[in-house]
């Protein structure tokens, strides 16, 4: 058996006839760029998180850039964020002239650690990135307390987490805005880049507006120095047709994910550890990744059986050679240490068969068992 991490062909063939029509509506329009399906996207993608702005930009890691620039950080700011995540989300820091201070995690939910965010705190602190990893949203109640005590902007990071809630309360409506990324792997895929800032704060989302066209308004004045970074009509009108069947694949994915956890449960007696879903969270699962003893080697007989993993993520953002002179040492931060040793995630879509399922879960236990 031969088993992807993501296979995207089943999706497409249930939503294609509404794919090719609405593309060849936009290629018929001629109009490719800021258009009417960027604009619904905006509206909706902005509803959908209880906010009421959206800001299309061309990827999740601009989404990032640019939300920080929209909220006034800059040279000689310092940002707290997690160590235990993708690189886009410590690049776009360094990128917008600020410096990236790098916390420990929760070891249950693989989140940035809220008790760790005030020891990082100092005169030069200006915002908090969260990163909802995974699918499952950071503690924001915790993370909130501290940056209306200490006057700071929160930036969720929700690249993996769209349809994320806590507590009843979606990704965007619990920080000063939130970034997607419509990667094509993630829950809202497009089919190339694209991303997303959402807010309800009007200044930063005008500020987001001007910055995705070179920092332009009106056209050809240019006040701020900006990028060009704007979501394209092609992937909007995509993404228009696939946002109405997101909430149906997020509760497929937690439907496998709870197969998984259930299955290997029981067969390994802890042997593993399944993902922690915190009391209040709905996880969406865009991975679903365990903590395995002898991580490697069970990576490497999974794909002679035909399966495959992935590792995310295998170094932390502090012990990265472009970080090498803000000072982090191998042992300052030991819980996402100990995690990139260990996290290995399993295939996971919401099309995703029972049968294969089963023959993961089975290889699984049978290397254990060996």
């Amino acid at each position: 058996m031969n088993i992807r991490m993501l296979d995207l062909s089943g999706q497409y063939k249930t939503i294609s006839k509404e794919i090719v029509e609405k593309l060849d509506e936009v290629i018929t329009s001629s109009q490719f760029i800021l258009g009417e399906n960027v604009k619904k996207l905006e509206s909706d993608i902005a509803r959908f998180s209880n906010v009421h702005y959206g800001v299309g930009v061309g990827n999740g890691s601009d989404a990032i850039h640019i939300a920080l620039q929209a909220a006034g950080v800059g040279e000689g700011d310092e940002i707290i964020t997690s160590t235990f995540t993708f690189f886009a989300t410590g690049g776009a820091i360094a990128r917008a002239n600020a410096t990236p201070v790098f916390v420990d995690i929760d070891p249950t939910t693989f989140n940035i650690d809220p008790e760790k965010l005030e020891a990082a705190i100092t005169s030069k602190t200006k915002a908090i990135i969260p990163v909802h990893l995974y699918g499952q949203m950071a503690d924001m109640e915790a993370i909130n307390e501290i940056a209306s005590k200490h006057d700071l902007v929160v930036i969720e990071d929700a690249a993996q987490a769209i349809g994320a809630k806590q507590n009843g309360k979606t990704v965007g409506e619990l920080g000063t805005a939130a970034t997607y990324s419509f990667f094509p792997t993630k829950n809202l895929g497009a089919y190339g880049d694209g991303g997303m800032i959402v807010t309800d704060n009007e200044e930063l989302a005008e500020n987001a507006r001007v910055i995705r066209v070179h920092g332009s308004k009106p056209k050809y004045h240019h006040h701020v120095l900006g990028y060009n970074s704007r979501l394209d009509e092609l992937q909007a009108a995509i993404l228009n047709v696939k946002f109405p069947y997101l909430d149906k694949w997020s509760a497929a994915r937690r439907e496998r994910a709870n197969y998984y956890t259930q299955n290997l449960n029981d067969k390994l007696n802890g042997v593993v550890t399944t993902p922690i879903e915190k009391e209040g969270n709905y996880h969406v699962y865009h991975q679903y990744t365990l903590r395995v003893p002898n991580r490697d080697d069970l990576q490497v007989y999974l794909k002679e059986q035909g399966i495959a993993t992935m590792i995310y993520y295998p170094i932390p953002l502090h012990m990265q050679p472009v970080f090498s002179s803000l000072g982090y040492s191998e042992g300052d931060l030991p819980h996402a240490e100990k995690a990139a040793k260990e996290a290995l995630s399993l295939p996971m879509y919401p099309e995703l068969e029972k049968e294969k399922q089963d023959y993961v879960i089975d290889k699984i236990v049978e290397f254990y068992e060996q």
